[in-house]
């Protein structure tokens, strides 16, 4: 699939290769959010698979305005939001919810706006869009709705699973990759050692997608 990705926005990468295959198999006939869309790829991923709408939302005016001429590109229709998340949808639900949220550790808690830095930084545990995500899932989701994230498991699966419980979703771990480090966690392997998240030396990081239902 070719997409335009200007400088400055998030180049699908494994972690979005990843989810779109699970994507694909659940967006046809549904309703699709993509969170924190970048190049409008799982956005795009949905479209193909026949979903019956497919709305967009990211913080950054330069991927707002990405998806919309990825879009263009193959000729599907899409609604784009400049916006925090599930803000710009308040009120809406959807059949299916996907994220790639920026998920690596960082060395604060005070997430980068103007920078390319917001793509991958989420704070000391990687969790700080993760679990916005999780915890406001349940009110945009429709009945038979489902939420697909896909992460790196120095961010505890465990925690997500239990995130998405507390919220009264049903979640499971239903995919798993190990690929090398890219560019970025290898310029945190110091910080992740420290913080007891990978073991000294290690070079491989496994990705995982979360899938979480009603019930």
């Amino acid at each position: 699939m070719i997409l335009l990705c200007p400088p400055g926005v998030y180049k699908a990468q494994s972690d979005t290769h990843l989810l779109a295959g699970r994507v694909a198999q659940l967006a046809h006939g549904r309703h699709v959010l993509d969170l924190g869309t970048g190049t409008g790829a799982l956005a795009l991923t949905g479209a193909r698979a026949g979903a019956q709408s497919v709305t967009a939302v990211d913080l950054s005016r330069r991927c707002v305005a990405t998806t919309r001429l990825n879009f263009l590109l193959h000729r599907r229709p899409v609604r784009v939001h400049r916006g925090d998340l599930y803000e710009p949808v308040r009120g809406r639900r959807f059949g299916l919810i996907v994220a790639n949220p920026p998920y690596v550790p960082s060395e604060t808690s005070v997430l980068p706006r103007h920078t390319r830095g917001r793509s991958w930084d989420a704070g000391p545990t990687g969790r700080a869009i993760l679990d916005r995500i999780c915890d406001g899932a349940p009110e945009h989701l429709e009945d038979d709705g489902t939420l697909l994230l896909v992460h790196s498991a120095v961010c505890g699966p465990e925690r997500t699973l239990e995130r998405l419980a507390a919220a009264g979703l049903s979640a499971e771990v239903v995919d798993r990759a190990r690929i090398p480090f890219g560019p970025v966690m290898r310029s945190r392997a110091q910080l992740l050692e420290r913080s007891g998240l990978i073991e000294p030396g290690e070079h491989l990081e496994e990705l995982v997608v979360v899938e979480a239902r009603r019930g």
